[in-house]
């Protein structure tokens, strides 16, 4: 009997890739994770994002009217998305084949690519941070005394009280060693607040003053590494579709082409509120 494919089967089996692709995106992009998330709302193009500066409190003296007023001073930030996607060829022979293993394997090699592509639109914000203001320089080492004195400026410089670091693993490496010998017996909880399921493997199981430090692949290796220092608030990124999918028949092709979008946009909130931190990745020593 010929084999045939059908409507349905292309329909279940794209369902399914569509759903391991998902998976993978939102739990290989770690910045996605640690930045300010915002949804467009249906029937919108643009997002505002309102700022207020800091107010002054002054003492006041008995029977004596209050002169001063202070300003709100308030500014807003304009966010538009754009569309990123790919298109994924599915022959027919493939298709009555139907083998899960290779929807499971397409699924993930999309989210993969998804999740990459936020990513780096996230890290690629780093260097602009505090108009350009960088700790560190190229060819330096990630030491516990340099990420303290990244944490102490941040502090008292006022990021935020919410802070967060992120770099290369490799340049996370030597701060490992440094503080715990390149083991730690008991690793310790991820900070409350943040998701442990998305981000548990990206989670060196260090705080520094307080601060949690993690890991990201997809910053750029080499002599001058851009991860970065930064509040919650300093980043954000607005999605008006998340993943989208749309089949198209060829016919002299003998194959459906299925084409998956997204549409976001990463952003600066508060260019104060982080900087970026330039320092060595190099691949570590195997034989020393």
């Amino acid at each position: 009997m010929p084999q045939t494919s059908t409507t349905g089967s292309l329909e279940n089996a794209s369902r399914e890739m569509i759903a391991a692709a998902r998976f993978t995106e939102e739990h290989n992009a770690p910045c996605m994770e640690l930045i300010e998330k915002f949804n467009l709302e249906k029937g919108s193009d643009t997002l505002i994002v309102p700022k207020v500066a800091q107010m002054t409190i002054g003492a006041l003296q008995e029977g004596q009217d209050m002169i001063d007023e202070e300003e709100i001073g308030m500014s807003t930030i304009s966010v538009t998305t754009s569309e990123i996607g790919a298109k994924i060829i599915i022959t027919d022979r493939l298709l009555r084949q139907n083998s899960q293993d290779i929807w499971r394997l397409v699924g993930r090699q999309m989210g993969d690519a998804m999740a990459r592509k936020k990513d780096e639109d996230v890290i690629s914000l780093f260097s602009a941070l505090n108009s350009g203001t960088t700790f560190g320089s190229s060819g330096t080492t990630l030491k516990l005394a340099n990420v303290s004195s990244c944490i102490g400026i941040a502090k008292a410089d006022k990021y935020g009280s919410d802070l967060r670091i992120v770099h290369h693993p490799s340049a996370i490496l030597t701060l490992i060693s440094e503080m715990t010998g390149g083991f730690q017996a008991t690793p310790r909880p991820i900070p409350a607040g943040l998701s442990a399921d998305r981000l548990d493997q990206f989670w060196t199981g260090l705080r520094v003053g307080g601060v949690p430090i993690f890991e990201d692949g997809n910053i750029d290796k080499g002599a001058a590494s851009v991860g970065a220092i930064f509040d919650k608030g300093a980043l954000g990124i607005l999605q008006s579709v998340s993943m989208n999918q749309e089949r198209e028949r060829d016919a002299s092709l003998r194959a459906t082409e299925l084409v998956v979008t997204a549409d976001y946009g990463a952003f600066e909130i508060d260019d104060s509120r982080g900087a970026s931190m330039t320092y060595t990745s190099a691949d570590p020593s195997t034989t020393a």
